[in-house]
């Protein structure tokens, strides 16, 4: 049975009490929001309050990606966010994929100050992700086997061992797992390698994006994305832009959303 840290017994309390793995992606793509909403003076914040409010009982998570924050006004939206999500009892991961060194990955780091967990990025060794794994009370998920078509670019290329390169990743997360509190970030669009690593890692919880939009398989997402019941199953577009119209009941079709995907992953929950 695993060991795990804070975050990832408050995210297990929170999926048990709740009964679902979702995470709800926040990418609020100021391109894509509702025209009705330009009239706030935060339109990002106005819209993923009203995505909250629709879609908090399904929510095991909150996955903001900061790409669509970093401004001035962005910034603002997102403590906004964070806030609510908190005041709703929903865990907040930032989807950053950080990884630098000395006191660029320090200063990175200081946004675990609000959020309770981060995706990072392997790339640069372990010191550049020590200021965040030394965050015991939060989580990090170490990006491994991405679901965009491109991640095969590096992480599948062969080691002289012969192993692939997201195998040695997954590897070295669980050795960084002294304080129980690393997952991995594995997408369900490779259910093959997603079932793969399940068996070279099996106490890592892994955040599971591509079941939305990118239309990854949800079974093995499920099957293979949880340890001892604890992960993440991420959709974005297809829950919070679910009304492509942009009309004034857009929360409203995210909700619906966010309530199938639940009921269809938990189909394949034991």
């Amino acid at each position: 049975m695993p060991e795990f840290g804070q975050f990832f017994e408050r995210l297990r309390e929170r999926i048990e009490r709740h009964d679902t793995v979702v995470s709800v992606g926040l990418d609020a793509d100021p391109d894509k929001l509702p025209a009705h909403l330009s009239d706030h003076d935060l339109p990002r914040w106005a819209f993923n309050r009203r995505i909250i409010d629709e879609t908090h009982e399904y929510a095991a998570c909150y996955k903001p990606n900061v790409a669509f924050y970093e401004d001035a006004d962005g910034w603002r939206a997102l403590r906004e966010t964070i806030a609510y999500a908190h005041g709703k009892d929903v865990p907040v991961l930032l989807d950053a994929k950080r990884g630098d060194i000395g006191n660029t990955a320090r200063q990175y780091a200081t946004l675990l100050d609000e959020a309770d967990a981060i995706t990072l990025n392997p790339y640069l060794g372990r010191d550049s992700l020590e200021p965040f794994l030394s965050r015991a009370d939060k989580g990090v998920f170490v990006l491994c086997r991405t679901s965009n078509p491109g991640g095969a670019d590096l992480q599948t290329l062969a080691l002289d061992s012969g192993e692939p390169l997201y195998r040695r990743v997954a590897a070295l997360a669980e050795l960084w797992n002294d304080r129980d509190n690393v997952g991995l970030v594995v997408g369900a669009t490779a259910p093959e390698e997603l079932e793969e690593l399940r068996e070279a890692v099996p106490e890592l919880p892994f955040l599971v994006p591509g079941v939305g939009a990118q239309g990854g398989d949800a079974e093995a997402a499920v099957e293979h994305g949880l340890a001892d019941g604890v992960g993440l199953v991420n959709s974005s577009r297809g829950i919070i832009f679910a009304d492509e119209t942009g009309g004034e009941q857009f929360h409203k079709a995210a909700g619906r959303a966010a309530r199938r995907l639940r009921d269809r992953l938990n189909d394949h929950r034991e």
